[in-house]
């Protein structure tokens, strides 16, 4: 690993993460175990996401402009806003000649349900709205642990809610709204199916999943399989599942909806799409999550990268296995939200 880039990432965090005690260990085993498109400076530093006082100091750093917007694509900010609930501000992506109505994503951004914004969406977010001429949405959620369970899942609901009441509006078409996220996200967009499906008042025609936090349990295993050594590691995963649910994981119960692989009947949860690589601390949990949405009659779709860590695919350019798994889940959205693969209006 070029140690230019390491200290140009420590620069640009402005000293708030370190790189990773034993550097030329850590070389030997990024060497050993990540293909080499799919290095990034993140594989040898560590961000301090274990404590809150860590948490905050992430929060200052201007993270945002690691996230690009895709070219062509225009972004704008409202509120959303549904009686009874908080309002929720909402990050917006679209093209110009977006169909009118079109389909709509509502896009949960990542980050172990303590960090991240809006902006983190910008990337893959973009790039399905100008792929697909689709509207996107993405909502600013409250974090952990100043607002634990439910306040992030009941913002993501005011959001799609929001969606639905107001698509003559904002020009979408409320049979066609999915729901996507990565990560934290994911996890978020897993439960907010869960619950939509339960309050009955927004159909959801589709769930995307991109290496999602679905089960706490995983804090509480011993044994990770050659998983979770990279990015987002079983101490990071532990305090992220304990801010959010105001207390450590236990192995008997959760608060419905926290944590959607405890949920029991899966059946009548909209089509899905999961997509995790192999070296994810997540792979197992998501690639279990896969296997019961199949068993319950779901159609599901499972789509592993070999040799991916977690969250590297919005940070890398130019790989074509991080190209083809980009390339998959706009596929996935596209057979679901264009079966006809209707294309933008001139």
């Amino acid at each position: 690993m070029n140690k230019f880039y390491i200290a140009a990432a420590l620069a640009a965090a402005g000293g708030a993460v370190r790189v990773l005690p034993g550097l030329r260990e850590r070389k030997r085993r990024v060497e050993e175990t990540v293909p080499v498109e799919m290095r990034t400076p993140l594989l040898y530093l560590s961000l301090p996401t274990t404590s809150h006082k860590g948490v905050k100091r992430i929060r200052k750093l201007p993270i945002n402009a690691l996230f690009r917007m895709p070219d062509g694509v225009v972004m704008f900010t409202l509120n959303a806003k549904v009686p009874g609930q908080e309002t929720v501000q909402v990050q917006m992506y679209t093209v110009e000649k977006r169909p009118r109505p079109s389909p709509c994503v509502l896009w949960i951004h990542g980050g172990g349900f303590v960090i991240g914004n809006a902006a983190m969406s910008q990337p893959t977010g973009g790039l399905v709205a100008r792929e697909l001429g689709v509207l996107v949405v993405s909502p600013e959620y409250r974090l952990a642990p100043e607002d634990p369970f439910p306040a992030a899942l009941e913002d993501c609901y005011t959001t799609l809610k929001w969606i639905h009441d107001n698509a003559d509006e904002i020009n979408v078409d409320p049979t066609r709204i999915a729901i996507a996220g990565e990560s934290a996200g994911g996890g978020l967009a897993a439960a907010l199916a869960q619950l939509a499906h339960d309050r009955g008042e927004v159909p959801i025609q589709f769930q995307l999943l991109v290496y999602p936090m679905l089960d706490d349990r995983t804090v509480l295993r011993e044994l990770h399989h050659g998983t979770g050594e990279f990015v987002w590691t079983p101490d990071k995963n532990e305090y992220g599942w304990t801010a959010y649910l105001g207390g450590p994981p236990q192995r008997d119960s959760a608060p419905e909806y926290a944590v959607p692989a405890r949920r029991e009947d899966l059946s009548g949860l909209p089509p899905a799409w999961i997509g995790v690589g192999d070296l994810d601390l997540f792979y197992e949990e998501n690639v279990e999550y896969a296997r019961r949405l199949e068993e319950a009659g779901v159609d599901v779709e499972l789509h592993v990268v070999p040799g991916m860590p977690h969250g590297v695919d919005t940070m890398i350019k130019d790989s074509p296995a991080i190209d083809a798994f980009n390339a998959a889940k706009v596929a996935a959205l596209r057979a679901a939200l264009i079966p006809d693969d209707a294309t933008t209006d001139d």
